[in-house]
């Protein structure tokens, strides 16, 4: 969603004073562009009709109740966020409802501050999904099918999404690096009803094997060298919330049994205690790696996979799924307008073409880190062939000075063969001419030139007096 952009809600009960009321509350929000409906059956007509982003249902209502216009809702569009308003006698009707597909439910009477809070967790939760659609993964079903990127089978990835949010059972993500899958796992535990709980997350490849038990399980005081105190682990710090085993493919075999273990049982002891902690934590599992042929090989177990695999998501590589590049470009130049204060408007036809002729080996974010890359290069307000680096285009990007049209060093002489080959006056050339760059990029203003050309504060002061370089040249004139 862009920002500044009004969320359409549509608010449902039959009492009048409580549609003034609910409205009222997110009317003093600024965000929302309300609707009402005075029964079920207007509202799915309404629904059917329009576009909401929110529904606001009570649950008792004359002519179609809020439990069966949820149904009819969600079987319309799964991506609609739908909060259910109930009585405390209809308190069970209103958790059925949260297991049949509601984000949420708020008791009577209905307090402004609490309406409101809850609409914009569940926008929050709803936006993570929309991030993972922009993201388009292929979601493998029974017979092989598959559903990719378009804008009627994106209504699977939100319905399987939804799906996986309602229950507790493991789930394995699996794609290249890059691919989004950690997006995918908080997208489920934020649409979960573990959604106020912590979602914790532990890269397997990062830590060693060593030290991975204990931070995994925690430890006791003098259980090993160095444990100078207890420790509680990733398991018990993620209590009642959703724990995320990155490139789980990485675990060694002692530690893969380790983790069966905890999934079957229920229970893990931590490293040097002879006590048994149960555990409530959802467990979502992602790899890069091909995990049948590590079976095959006896790498990963089989009963460890079949227990994570219960629902896979496969996200493909962006080479795959090259039409989504057009969307990724335009998120992106969205975000990074804002985050270096620029007005890039497009990409020139060339550009583009250049970007999905490319094959990604860096998947998504890549593709970020390139319009990233020439957000800072380009100097004018559309990303061109310029801007790309050399793999993009497949030809030599031009020097700074061409960029700035004009030679650092345009007064003084043709360089020597020697002075060429000079490897310590070539970098102070090139740092001379990315600071230009830089600075020019971002106006002159120090604190975001370091921040974004990834140079400490105190490295680049000291490189601009060292070049004699006067800052404030790059600044915009006052009017």
């Amino acid at each position: 969603m862009k920002e500044n952009e009004m969320r359409n809600v549509l608010v449902v009960d039959d009492d009048q004073g409580l549609r003034t009321s609910v409205r009222a509350a997110l009317d003093s929000a600024g965000k929302y562009k309300i609707d009402e409906a005075v029964n079920g059956l207007e509202a799915v007509a309404k629904v059917r009709a329009g576009q909401y982003s929110l529904v606001i249902l009570d649950v008792d209502m004359p002519e179609l109740g809020g439990i069966d216009a949820l149904k009819f809702i969600k079987d319309h569009n799964p991506a609609i966020i739908v909060i259910i308003i109930t009585a405390y006698s209809n308190i069970e009707d209103a958790v059925r409802a949260v297991k049949d597909g509601a984000y949420n439910y708020i008791a009577k009477p209905v307090r402004h501050e609490l309406i409101i809070e809850m609409a914009e967790k569940a926008f929050e939760a709803h936006d993570l999904i929309e991030k993972v659609a922009s993201s388009s993964p292929i979601l493998t079903v029974e017979g092989g099918r598959k559903f990719v990127g378009s804008s009627r089978e994106m209504q699977k990835v939100f319905n399987i999404i939804q799906k996986l949010s309602k229950v507790t059972t493991p789930v394995l993500v699996r794609g290249e690096s890059g691919t989004g899958k950690e997006l995918v796992a908080r997208a489920i535990h934020f649409n979960s009803s573990r959604k106020n709980e912590k979602f914790v997350a532990i890269n397997c490849s990062a830590i060693p094997e060593t030290l991975f038990e204990s931070e995994l399980f925690g430890h006791e005081k003098g259980s090993f060298t160095g444990a100078d105190q207890r420790k509680i682990g990733r398991f018990q710090f993620a209590e009642g919330g959703t724990l995320f085993l990155d490139e789980v493919g990485d675990l060694s075999p002692n530690m893969q049994v380790k983790l069966l273990r905890v999934l079957q049982e229920k229970k893990f002891t931590p490293v040097g205690s002879n006590r048994e902690i149960e555990s409530d934590v959802r467990i979502i599992a992602a790899t890069n790696r091909n995990l049948d042929e590590m079976i095959k090989t006896g790498a990963f177990r089989e009963d460890l996979f079949y227990r994570l695999n219960i629902i896979p998501v496969i996200l493909p590589p962006l080479r795959e799924r090259k039409d989504d590049i057009d969307r990724l470009v335009s998120l992106f130049i969205a975000k990074f307008n804002k985050a270096h204060e620029k007005e890039i408007t497009g990409v020139t036809a060339e550009a583009m073409a250049a970007l999905k002729k490319y094959q990604w080996p860096g998947n998504i974010r890549e593709l970020e880190n390139v319009v990233e890359h020439a957000f800072i290069i380009e100097s004018e307000n559309i990303l061109s062939l310029v801007g790309l680096p050399e793999k993009i285009t497949g030809v030599p990007s031009p020097s700074l000075p061409q960029l700035l049209g004009h030679s650092i060093e345009e007064d003084s002489a043709e360089p020597t063969e020697q002075e060429l080959l000079d490897f310590n006056r070539q970098k102070e050339l090139f740092e001379k001419e990315f600071i230009i760059r830089a600075l020019k990029a971002f106006k002159g203003r120090i604190n975001q030139t370091a921040l974004h050309a990834n140079i400490p504060k105190k490295t680049l002061l000291r490189k601009i007096e060292k070049y004699g370089i006067v800052a404030r040249e790059y600044s915009d004139p006052k009017p």
